[in-house]
């Protein structure tokens, strides 16, 4: 199954999207994880047949366009995701996110549980969390590093190559799976290679959500939910892993040998996962 690229007009900014599966399939919204694009989808899309799968570039990643003010705050992807499937003409739709992404389709599917299908998250559920009493200190730190700015110009590369051997030395996702990603998140300038991405995403946000706020936004979820944890993903507390499935009130828990990026490291088991739950017929109006 090949894919198509799209732009998504949303009021305040352009999304740019790799889309796969045909027009009349089930509607699912991609959301990739940190410092990712739509890119990570590449080998999972094609494996969902039945599916009309758009993933797109979050603001700030990928081929999408930057946000104009100067911070990447949690809750303006929520409000971006719902104006994309907007966008689409999409009034009810399934949700598949990764990481970053899955934390966004979590708080999504709590805020419009009457419009989310189904919920299936690869390594998350939630977002970080902070007590209220860390949020001064928090804001400061914040504004600190915005009034700094952007210091310096960004590393530039040689080849493609050479920007995905420091993907993978920085992260250990597997080389051709950084090459997968990086791919997407370059630009050529003057011969060299550097990265679209916007660097002011790798600012400290302004606020985070504490856990019970998060554990609202979970027990409000609605529609079935299947999460996939990889047994060499992201370190969790498991506790607080413990606590934050409870809240969900139908949730499975899939449970694959991998990395964080399980879906790019063995997608046939991913898909397997998958595959049936997202391309099952809509559910009767919640």
């Amino acid at each position: 199954m090949s894919a198509s690229q799209q732009v998504i007009e949303l009021p305040h900014l352009r999304l740019a999207a790799r889309v796969w599966g045909p027009e009349d399939g089930a509607p699912v919204l991609a959301l990739h994880g940190w410092l990712d694009n739509a890119s990570t989808f590449e080998r999972l899309a094609p494996r969902l047949p039945g599916c009309r799968i758009v993933a797109v570039d979050l603001p700030g990643h990928g081929r999408s366009d930057h946000r104009a003010h100067p911070t990447y705050y949690l809750l303006d992807y929520v409000a971006d995701a719902l104006a994309a499937t907007a966008a689409l003409g999409w009034s009810r739709f399934n949700l598949l996110g990764h990481s970053l992404g899955a934390s966004v389709a979590a708080l999504a599917a709590g805020t419009f549980p009457e419009r989310v299908e189904r919920l299936a998250l690869i390594e998350g559920l939630g977002p970080l969390a902070e007590e209220p009493e860390g949020a001064p200190q928090r804001l400061r730190g914040a504004l600190e590093r915005e009034l700094r700015g952007v210091s310096r110009e960004p590393r530039t590369y040689a080849s493609v190559d050479e920007a995905a051997a420091a993907r993978h030395r920085a992260t250990g996702l597997p080389l051709d799976a950084a090459r997968l990603i990086v791919d997407r998140a370059l630009e050529e300038v003057d011969g060299r290679w550097r990265w679209r991405t916007d660097p002011r995403l790798r600012w400290p946000s302004r606020l985070r959500l504490s856990e019970t706020q998060i554990c609202a936004f979970l027990g409000a979820i609605t529609c079935p939910a299947r999460l996939v944890v990889a047994d060499r993903g992201w370190s969790v507390d498991p506790e607080l892993a413990a606590a934050r499935q409870a809240c969900v009130r139908d949730l499975e828990i899939v449970r694959l040998s991998g990395g964080h990026h399980v879906h790019l490291e063995d997608p046939d088991a991913v898909a397997a996962a998958f595959a049936p739950f997202l391309g099952a017929p809509p559910s009767p109006a919640h």
